[in-house]
């Protein structure tokens, strides 16, 4: 599967370029009820809450009303009635209780950065084919196959490539891997712990995610030696849960964080690529050569109530959705060796239609909880009458634009860019930030949507309570999302990756 949405199979050294009308299946078109269920399920854990905030208000309210006549007509009722004053008490002591100790706290987000390689790393279309020509392992097929990926990708000719592979030959040594690995992260991490003013012996829980490499010590490991972090730290590291762990990686964070108090979370989102470039000349393998560049995220949390005024953003939801379960699923984004023993990423066939089936139900588990109610009621209502009355009606398609307004849609391609925007019926606008990060950074896997969000906030237009919805998908397969409210009108941190050419933005793509 081609990122221009076509299908190239190989026969007698020849080509043949299939092209399909629908690359992801009409998701919207056909939702599964209890998807639907579960999202209401979320709504129904609230309840308690949702029913003690208008009781307390109509209390308030009548109390407000209230003259000092009626006051002592109720001092001297309660005088004789100490029964009814001693079980409301512990009525109201109890529900206080209840409701203080089961309510998730608020996870902020004070700040986040994102790693900008340094310009010697760039590589240009030309410079790419021609350093791969020159290691003498790719084909002529192959080395035309990554050309027409790479024209057709939506990447453009300033993205980063790891330094091993600018030598020639290649050197993706493991002392290459880890310097790769030291410089994104630590540069990430430096910007941040500048912008926020925060010292790193004030983190409590670290949360680090790369995909492909994993050595011994952990990522995670080197970050504390690196920042002297404290000994009690809760460090964790995510592997092998592709681009779309950055989201896991928050889930895990704010689960961290509900459990221990006054403290700061670190997510660290990268993707290294050194040791894991597909020398060899299998199709499926070679798309990733195209795709994935260098970069990565450092973001920071909060449930410290004292960082809400200067904290950019609350985290409102996170719904995660896996599908491994499926043999197909779990086996269309596979590493492996090819026939002659090399290494690399396979990408399945099917790997659209499995991202679509997944992106259908987060998407219908996330619909209850963010959509306006009439948008609910509509689409539940349609709903309905198609299952009970098996009647051809036609599913109500609810209109996310009214949920959320911004979109941070992983950077993973052009057409699954193309046809989200196409399902979910946005606006251009809406699918700019995807677009435009694909084209300067390129795939940079879990972290993709960090640099999207650093996008908007270049562009000026993150206001006060506007809402964003990231969502990513990777192998497994898993699709997540991630929902955020901004708390006040948000400004690009210093350092932004676009600081230096967010004025030559948007650019028109090549299709």
């Amino acid at each position: 599967m081609n990122s221009d949405g076509t299908t190239t199979t190989g026969g007698g050294g020849r080509d043949v370029q299939i092209h399909q009308t629908r690359i992801l299946p009409d998701f919207l078109q056909s939702v599964n009820l209890k998807y639907v269920k579960l999202g209401y399920h979320y709504l129904i854990t609230h309840l308690l809450t949702l029913c003690l905030i208008p009781l307390m208000s109509i209390i308030i309210i009548q109390a407000s009303q209230m003259n000092p006549n009626d006051l002592h007509h109720l001092w001297l009722h309660l005088q004789y009635n100490l029964v009814s004053v001693i079980i409301c008490s512990a009525i109201l002591v109890f529900g206080s209780t209840v409701y203080i100790m089961t309510r998730p706290r608020s996870v902020y987000l004070v700040d986040y950065s994102c790693y900008k390689p340094p310009s010697n790393l760039s590589v240009k279309f030309t410079q790419f084919m021609e350093h791969s020509k020159l290691t003498g392992d790719f084909s002529d097929d192959s080395l035309d196959f990554q050309r027409k990926i790479l024209e057709r990708s939506g990447l453009g000719e300033e993205t980063y490539v790891p330094e091993a592979m600018h030598h020639i030959p290649p050197t993706p040594s493991m002392a290459a891997a880890r310097e790769e690995a030291e410089n994104v992260m630590f540069g990430a991490l430096d910007n941040l712990f500048a912008n926020t003013k925060i010292k790193p012996k004030d983190i409590g829980v670290l949360v680090v995610n790369c995909s492909l490499f994993n050595p011994t010590p952990s990522l995670s490991a080197m970050i504390v030696n690196k920042y002297k972090l404290r000994g009690n730290i809760r460090s964790f590291n995510l592997g092998g849960m592709g681009c779309s762990a950055g989201v896991i990686a928050i889930d895990l964070a704010k689960d961290m964080l509900q459990v221990h108090r006054n403290t700061y979370a670190v997510v660290v989102s990268t993707e290294n690529i050194t040791q894991n470039w597909y020398f060899g000349n299998k199709k499926s393998m070679l798309i990733p050569n195209c795709l994935f560049r260098v970069g990565g995220s450092a973001v920071l949390l909060s449930n410290k109530g004292s960082d809400k005024r200067r904290a950019k953003y609350k985290l409102v939801h996170v719904v995660r959705t896996h599908k491994g379960a499926d043999d197909k699923a779990f086996r269309c984004v596979y590493q492996e060796q090819d026939d002659d023993g090399k290494t690399g990423v396979s990408l399945s066939k099917d790997l659209m239609a499995i991202a679509g089936g997944a992106l259908k139900t987060n998407i219908t588990t996330l619909g209850p909880l963010v959509l306006p109610i009439s948008e609910q009621l509509l689409f539940f209502a349609t709903l309905v009458v198609k299952k009970l009355l098996n009647a051809k009606v036609k599913p109500y398609i609810p209109d996310f634009k009214l949920a959320f307004d911004h979109f941070c849609i992983h950077a993973g391609g052009r057409a699954v860019i193309d046809e989200l925007e196409k399902n979910l019926q946005l606006l251009p606008m809406h699918v700019e930030a995807s677009r435009m990060t694909l084209h300067r950074f390129g795939n940079t896997s879990s972290s993709s949507i960090w640099y999207e969000l650093a996008y908007t906030e270049a562009k000026g237009r993150m206001r006060k309570g506007n809402r964003v919805w990231q969502i990513a998908f990777g192998s497994g397969f898993k699709c997540n999302s991630a929902v955020w409210q901004a708390l006040r009108h948000v400004k690009a941190s210093p350092k932004s990756p676009w600081e230096d050419c967010i004025h030559r933005y948007p650019v028109q793509v090549v299709t």
